[in-house]
């Protein structure tokens, strides 16, 4: 098998929005489909890009206030299926599943949502964001095959692989990505973790 990984398919879904739409075109440009949710889809329709709305790949709509909306095998499988497995491959054309082959996507921001002064804690819990990391650690566990860009810093590094590679992503570059990913998402949690220890922890111990 080739080490490259063309990039035929995007999900891009972020919070940060920055150098969201310079980065959206690059892959417009080499002939990627863009799939997107929410805020993200507008602001990329907004900017005169074709885009994929979520709702058209799972067949759901966004429900919930947007708590539901890429928990869905058709993003998943897209996300962990094996493309050299036959199983796999089967699967996924018997369910209508389609590759994903790049996933964008930044966190709900729960730092800095908790670092405001007297913030409620129903706003910080709602920035408990729960399809994102399913996507980031979906993507990076089978990163042999998924690109998965979580930072705006690392978009000029992912471009230049691509552009070099004719469209493709190198193995090195998905590598690199699956390994600051997982910090991401360790990262995400142990600040949820000690945020919800620190608030609960004396309630809830019955020693305490």
């Amino acid at each position: 098998m080739s080490e490259l990984a063309p990039v035929k398919r995007a999900l891009v879904s972020v919070s940060d929005k920055t150098n969201l739409i310079a980065f959206t075109k690059a892959l417009v440009k080499i002939g990627a489909q863009i799939i997107s949710t929410g805020g993200t889809a507008r602001a990329i329709a907004d900017a005169g890009l074709d885009v994929t709305p979520i709702d058209q790949v799972t067949g759901f709509p966004e429900m919930m206030d947007g708590r539901v909306k890429t928990l869905h095998p058709r993003v998943h499988g897209g996300l962990l299926a094996l493309r050299d497995n036959a199983e796999h491959v089967a699967a996924m054309q018997a369910h209508g599943i389609e590759p994903i082959d790049l996933v964008c996507v930044n966190l709900y921001p729960f730092e800095k949502t908790i670092a405001q002064k007297d913030v409620a804690e129903a706003e910080a819990i709602e920035q408990i964001d729960i399809g994102g990391p399913s996507m980031v650690r979906s993507a990076a566990k089978n990163h042999r095959f998924v690109a998965i860009v979580t930072d705006p810093s690392q978009y000029d590094r992912v471009m230049q692989d691509i552009d070099a590679h004719h469209g493709a992503t190198s193995l090195e570059l998905r590598r690199w990505l699956a390994a600051a990913a997982f910090t991401r998402t360790a990262a995400y949690d142990t600040a949820i973790s000690k945020w919800m220890n620190d608030r609960y922890s004396r309630r809830t111990d019955p020693a305490a």
